[in-house]
């Protein structure tokens, strides 16, 4: 702990209370609001991307919460994501990374749903098709918007919208705590992410407000 910081212990309780109760994640839905606000856009979103990366656990991530990703070979955790628009969070859940995505996203879509009434539209890569197509549509008036990458392009190819989720990616990959899975608890790992949200948009809203001449 930074030596201006009460003892371990204290500042834990209080990270604790703010996750058990929900209220990291409400203060940062208010923040977000209130980004989309200076950028012109309307408090609730209309149009989403999903997206899932998977990152290693430390050695205090137990057997029981962890999972390795054939895919990625990465032997840790895996963060899934709804994101707007603009690149701000609007659901995450934190499984193993042997999670499947579309199994994953039938439990976040619904949550995301459930959160934000107008969202009409989420777009999603190949790893996503499938019945959850047809769940999204008829369960929660969802249209999941496949992208599927062409056969005739080679290499590392960004897929229309996927810049988005990326660069949400990028900003936690900056977070030091969040380049690998150091949380016991999935739902404080849950929270971190939150937090480095929180961090984003504070800064964002600090900027000055670059008006037209």
């Amino acid at each position: 702990m930074p030596t201006d910081f009460p003892p371990w212990d204290r500042v834990y309780a209080f990270f604790r209370r703010w996750r058990d109760h929900r209220l990291v994640r409400e203060f940062h839905d208010r923040l977000r609001g209130q980004v989309r606000e200076k950028a012109g856009r309307d408090t609730q979103p209309t149009a989403g991307v999903i997206d899932s990366q998977s990152v290693k656990a430390d050695a205090v991530v137990g057997a029981d919460s962890r999972g390795f990703d054939g895919g990625k070979l990465v032997n840790g955790r895996k963060r899934h994501v709804v994101v707007d628009t603009l690149g701000l969070l609007l659901g995450i859940m934190v499984t193993v990374a042997d999670v499947g995505d579309r199994a994953a996203a039938h439990v976040l879509l619904e949550q995301v749903a459930t959160a934000h009434h107008r969202l009409a539209l989420v777009w999603a890569d190949g790893g996503y098709t499938g019945s959850l197509v047809e769940h999204c549509l008829a369960t929660f008036a969802l249209v999941l918007a496949i992208i599927k990458r062409s056969d005739n392009v080679k290499g590392f190819v960004v897929l229309p919208k996927w810049w988005i989720a990326e660069r949400l990616f990028a900003h936690l990959m900056r977070s030091r705590r969040l380049v690998r899975d150091f949380e016991r608890r999935i739902a404080s790992a849950e929270a971190m992410v939150y937090w480095s949200m929180i961090a984003l948009m504070t800064r964002r809203l600090a900027r000055p407000h670059r008006g037209r001449g």
